[in-house]
């Protein structure tokens, strides 16, 4: 734990919090080289199934915290790649995490804090949340988050909302693909709750063999991604884990990973 940001365990689900509400839950270099260990940490966890990044106080994130910026304006050169390089490193290693991601938003989340969102598997919000792809106001632009948001929202709509840095609600994150699910604020927790109990009735191994599909393929079709997916899954069904997924489902019950938290 830092004083920004803390972990916690409850069985198979690990939740990984940002608790500076005074400042918004923005992130500056100690807060990224800490979220950075800590996703790293959980991921190589064996009894890790499912990570929750959630926030405290009225905002998810606002980004990155301005007055690190300035002062890392004034730096060299080197010193600030060094720096970009951190953050990026940050927004890989959450995004590449092995084990299914869930972001729960709870409030307003700009620049750097919507590419923390847009790195997890599924985001969930709150119909009080709100987000802006704020860099340009800044005189700055989206460069390190910008793989991640291209990914969930696609060119066509990152080239209205990273141009404008317009501020838009959870219902409209939601039709451009950013956010999954929008609930009422005070269902948020029982909905992050709902999906991750899903996500531990699925196969571990198989959900994180899926996440790497998912990379791999990148919505390619060609024959050499044809045959590697045929051996993918020849690979998969093999395994004890799809013996027993599909035993269970024969038997009609529960496969042996289906305990819950």
């Amino acid at each position: 734990m830092t004083d920004s940001f803390r972990t916690s365990r409850e069985g198979n689900v690990a939740r990984v919090t940002l608790c500076n509400p005074e400042k918004h839950n923005c992130f500056d270099d100690r807060l990224i080289e800490g979220l950075t260990r800590a996703f790293a940490t959980l991921d190589e966890a064996e009894d890790v199934r499912v990570i929750v990044l959630d926030a405290e106080g009225k905002s998810f994130s606002a980004g990155a915290d301005l007055n690190w910026m300035r002062r890392m304006a004034d730096n060299s050169h080197e010193d600030n790649l060094r720096d970009a390089r951190g953050l990026a490193r940050m927004l890989q290693t959450i995004n590449m995490v092995a084990k299914p991601t869930v972001a729960l938003v709870q409030g307003p989340t700009f620049g750097g804090g919507v590419g923390l969102a847009a790195c997890c598997d599924i985001v969930i919000a709150g119909r009080r949340a709100s987000f802006s792809l704020s860099e340009v106001k800044l005189g700055i632009i989206p460069a390190t988050i910008s793989p991640y948001i291209l990914a969930a929202i696609g060119p066509r709509a990152a080239r209205r909302y990273m141009l404008t840095a317009e501020r838009f609600d959870a219902q409209t994150a939601a039709s451009i693909g950013l956010v999954h699910q929008v609930v009422a604020d005070e269902d948020l927790v029982a909905a992050g709750k709902s999906v991750v109990e899903t996500l531990l009735a699925n196969g571990p191994n198989a959900l994180v063999e899926t996440k790497r599909l998912i990379f791999g393929v990148g919505g390619a079709v060609s024959e050499e991604t044809i045959d590697e997916t045929a051996r993918w899954i020849a690979r998969i069904r093999a395994t004890d884990e799809a013996r027993e997924g599909m035993r269970a489902f024969l038997d009609k019950r529960k496969p042996n990973w289906s305990s819950g938290a």
